[in-house]
């Protein structure tokens, strides 16, 4: 099978990343950077660094990775599947729910790959939770919750929050419990007096019932990035940040010691911490798209889950300006 001749349109703070999987991925020929800002990473190489999507497509690209800012999400989507290049398009998916639904409509009608970079669904932490959690591990699910926390990060300008950062954890929560949002109420702030959010807290049930809680901000001077399931048999904790798992399982013996025992819904048990195999997850997701490509494996996330993801964040956005929980 001859290898994908691949583009990346956007070499910066994550397109540079691309560049260096793209060049490193078995299946993939990296022919091709286009940033209208230039190479300030140095990451070009001896490749020549295009001006726009047009000069991308015009170089014979068959697939592309798109990670310019969420606003140009959009121009150059369509112009890749007119083109008829698969393309995978960093999240969010784009910057309002009806560029997202063009978007996913116009490959879904060409029938290409198209994909949305989620790259949370490939961290071996999330994979081997999501495993043990399909395998029985927990038993019956009761909630899912995440934490999201770190300073501001100057790269981003043209989104919240919410749109950059708990779109991840909108999409892993929802891929973790195996089942859509069903409701959500969500609060934010303005605290570091820019245009766009930079806290949240949001909460909300899937349709199977189990609940959801997500706590994300950039006002935190430390990262912070945790999954937490519990179910009836203990609770699985990733540290997603260090790729780590752990289970604290529910004991089996009865307290003895009354004043804790009031306080104590369960037990504690045996904690035991995982040792995995760790691999980048940008590398893992290069590979499913890759995969995708070739017919050979469907591990993407969908242009469909990626709107999906979208009308969740902006329900959590709608409920913040008004107060009152939405349903999905």
């Amino acid at each position: 099978m001859a290898n994908i001749r691949v583009g990346v349109l956007g070499i910066g703070s994550m397109g540079r990343h691309h560049v260096r999987n793209a060049r490193a991925l078995e299946g993939f020929d990296l022919v091709a950077v286009a940033d209208p800002g230039g190479d300030k990473f140095g990451v070009a190489g001896d490749l020549d660094v295009l001006g726009s999507v047009d000069e991308l497509i015009a170089a014979g690209i068959e697939a592309a990775i798109v990670a310019v800012p969420t606003v140009f999400h959009e121009d150059a989507a369509l112009k890749l599947a007119e083109a008829g290049i698969h393309t995978l398009v960093e999240k969010p998916l784009a910057g309002d729910l009806a560029a997202g639904q063009r978007m996913t409509e116009a490959f879904e009608a060409a029938g290409l790959v198209g994909a949305v970079g989620y790259v949370e669904r490939c961290n071996p932490a999330l994979l081997e939770m999501r495993k043990r959690i399909a395998d029985g591990q927990l038993g019956e699910v009761y909630q899912v919750s995440t934490r999201r926390q770190s300073p501001f990060p100057a790269r981003i300008s043209d989104v919240g929050v919410v749109k950059d950062l708990a779109t991840h954890d909108v999409d892993l929560a929802a891929w973790i419990a195996g089942a859509p949002y069903e409701l959500v109420f969500a609060q934010v702030s303005h605290r570091s007096g820019r245009d766009h959010e930079d806290m949240l807290t949001a909460s909300g049930r899937f349709t199977n019932g189990i609940l959801v809680n997500h706590l994300v901000n950039w006002l935190t001077p430390y990262k912070d990035r945790a999954t937490i399931v519990v179910g009836e048999h203990g609770a699985l904790v990733a540290d997603t940040a260090m790729g780590d798992l752990t289970f604290f399982e529910n004991g089996e013996f009865a307290l003895e010691w009354d004043q804790i025992a009031a306080f104590r819904g369960v037990s504690e048990g045996q904690v035991i911490r995982y040792a995995l195999k760790k691999r980048e997850p940008l590398a893992v997701e290069q590979g499913n798209f890759r995969d995708a490509i070739n017919g050979l494996s469907s591990n993407i996330v969908t242009m469909r889950e990626g709107l999906d993801d979208m009308r969740v964040v902006e329900a959590m956005l709608e409920s913040a300006a008004t107060g009152e929980s939405v349903k999905l």
